[in-house]
């Protein structure tokens, strides 16, 4: 259900989106994009198969130019100060707790889109 709901909220500013049901279709629909495909990804770390933590690695791991630069930006119930901690570790680039505040959520956005 998040996923639908970023997803719309993605689609409605206009951007195009692309959706993965957990970490594995994550790392392979990025494994399987041209060079610069993707602008950011929006990265759960509560899935299934594998957790956004480890998706996150890697796709960091990838030998691809973009692989260490594509903001990837956590979306995680967890909010605690070490739970920050563990994605920005994991190469996240930005922590956003559920439920997602949308301002956060489009600051976030225009940050990496502007670079």
């Amino acid at each position: 259900m998040n996923l639908e709901i970023i997803q719309f909220m993605l689609e409605d500013w206009g951007a195009e989106t692309v959706s993965a049901r957990n970490g594995k279709e994550a790392l392979d629909s990025f494994r399987q994009s041209e060079q610069h495909e993707f602008d950011y990804i929006f990265m759960d770390i509560m899935m299934p198969e594998m957790d956004g933590l480890s998706a996150t690695k890697a796709i960091r791991a990838l030998d691809r130019e973009d692989a260490g630069t594509i903001p990837i930006i956590a979306m995680t119930a967890n909010a605690f100060d070490e739970d920050e901690k563990k994605c920005m570790e994991a190469g996240m680039n930005a922590h956003l707790v559920k439920p997602l505040d949308i301002q956060k959520m489009k600051e976030a956005v225009c940050r990496y889109l502007n670079k």
